[in-house]
This record gives C-alpha cells, sequence and structure tokens, in this order.
C-alpha cells in the first residue's frame, strides 16, 4: 500500500473537511503555480465555469515542479503549469492525457530601480544575468523548482555562470512562492526573475522595476492536461475534460483575456481552434 507524503495528505484532509463540502461529482482538483494564483487570475475567473457547469474547482497552487508531482501521485485531475519541456514529459511517460496551450504572457527581470548591474543595457536575457553576476547584485532565486526557478536556471547556464557559487552571498533561494519571493527582493533591493502577470498584481512594488524584457527566451506559456484516468482510475475525468474544454472555448478564453489588472491584460489566449 502506497504511503502518502504528509504534502498529499494534508490537501486530500483539507479537501474532505473543507466547510460545506459537496459530493465527489461536484468539484476537481486541478494542480497549479503560484502565479496563476498570486496574479488573481482564478479568482476572477473560476466562478464563470461553475456557474455554467455546477463543477467546483479546487487549486493546489504550488511550484510547477511540486504541482507535476501532485498531478503523477494522482491528487490532482488536471495540471495546470507553465514550463513546456515538463508538461511534454508528463504526457509522455503516461501520466497526462494530452496538453492544450491555453494562455501566455512573459517572464521580466524585476531590480531595484538605480539598476545597479546595469542590466538595462543588456543585449539579451543571459547577459542581464550575467551582469548580475558580473557586480555580486543580490538576486532572489525562488528556488522551489517551479517554472520559473527552470528558467532562471536555464539563463544562468546560458550566461556561463554557477549561481550556486555564490549561494548565500549575492546569490539568495526563497524556496517560495513568486509573491513571496518578490517582497524578498524587496526588501533586499535584489533583482529577481517573475512572471509578469504577478508583477502586475503585485501591490508591494516600492523601488522595484522591470529592469530587463523581451525576447523568445523569456516568452512563457501556460499548457493544461488532463491527468490519464488509466493511470489513476479515480480521476474525474469528464469534469476535469469539461474545465479543459471550457479554457479553450472562445468563452473560457474571452474571460482569459479580459482579466485585467489596473486596465493591464496580464494573460494572452492561445488555445488553437
Amino acid at each position: 500500500m502506497r504511503i502518502l507524503s504528509l504534502f498529499t495528505a494534508l490537501i486530500l484532509t483539507a479537501l474532505a473537511t473543507a466547510p460545506g463540502a459537496v459530493k465527489a461529482a461536484d468539484f476537481i482538483t486541478v494542480a497549479s503555480t503560484t502565479s496563476t494564483q498570486n496574479s488573481g487570475l482564478f479568482e476572477a475567473i473560476l466562478p464563470q465555469f461553475t456557474a455554467k457547469t455546477g463543477i467546483e474547482v479546487r487549486v493546489v497552487a504550488v511550484g510547477t515542479g511540486q504541482a507535476i508531482k501532485v498531478a503523477q501521485s494522482g491528487d490532482a485531475d488536471v495540471l495546470f503549469v507553465h514550463h513546456r519541456p515538463s508538461e511534454d514529459a508528463f504526457v509522455a511517460e503516461g501520466y497526462g492525457v494530452q496538453r492544450f496551450d491555453v494562455m501566455m504572457n512573459d517572464f521580466v527581470l524585476i531590480g531595484p530601480k538605480n539598476d545597479p548591474a546595469r542590466t538595462q543595457k543588456a543585449t539579451d536575457a543571459a547577459s542581464a544575468f550575467r551582469a548580475i553576476a558580473t557586480a555580486q547584485a543580490p538576486f532572489v532565486s525562488r528556488g522551489d523548482d517551479s517554472g520559473t526557478h527552470k528558467l532562471e536556471l536555464d539563463l544562468w547556464h546560458a550566461a556561463n555562470i554557477d549561481p550556486k557559487a555564490a549561494s548565500g552571498a549575492w546569490y539568495r533561494e526563497a524556496g517560495a512562492g513568486m509573491g513571496a519571493t518578490l517582497n524578498m527582493a524587496q526588501g533586499m533591493g535584489a533583482y529577481a526573475l517573475s512572471d509578469r502577470g504577478t508583477w502586475i498584481a503585485f501591490k508591494n512594488k516600492a523601488d522595484l522595476d522591470i529592469t530587463f524584457q523581451g525576447g523568445d527566451t523569456l516568452a512563457n506559456p501556460y499548457g493544461v492536461i488532463l491527468v490519464d484516468p488509466k493511470r489513476h482510475p479515480h480521476v474525474k475525468a469528464a469534469q476535469g475534460q469539461a474545465f479543459i474544454d471550457w479554457l479553450v472555448s472562445s468563452e473560457g478564453q474571452a474571460a482569459i483575456a479580459g482579466y485585467l489588472v489596473e486596465g493591464e491584460q496580464l494573460f494572452f489566449p492561445t488555445a488553437k481552434k
């Protein structure tokens, strides 16, 4: 008999004992990222899906790496994350049925407005990261195996920098979600990599600003996948697929496009017609 991890057990206990718990068929569990949660997107669009279908969506918002582990163990019905290589592997290894494009935005480098590492003069993202290392300017990493963290490590590699060698010095690992990482960067006057959606919704900007943006390497596509019921027969396949179908429908895509913060669009629909 498989022993559930403490993390998984806590999730299941919370779902089973939540006030006003509904019948099993009336809700699905979605393993997703902190960026979709911290940006306020789910709070804006999920009530529209529930009103249409009667299906409640309960979100486990963690880093992409942890979200994938939750889905692999069968403790979610749907996976909604933003690291394409990991998503493709999830399907190829038999954990997911099919990946669907949902939306995208991009990543941005956040730093002090006075930009001590002069990253604004960089020609590409890797050069901006190399400038931070050269200046030994403080940088806060999510350090949580999230999609953002995975891209950050790719950028350090492209810059030929081993940030672990500076761990505890100018390089700090938060081991936390995007919002908490940005708060830590704000307190330290440090740089951090963020998805644009969370940055726009972030309220504690103070002396931080975008210091580098643009380029294909900073593109941030999101995909959604039904956990394969052949591997985990208890997965609510019909309800989970209904959620996916709604996300990629014209109605769901319009809901995503219509989510604005201070008049600015956070996510851009990408579902194929």
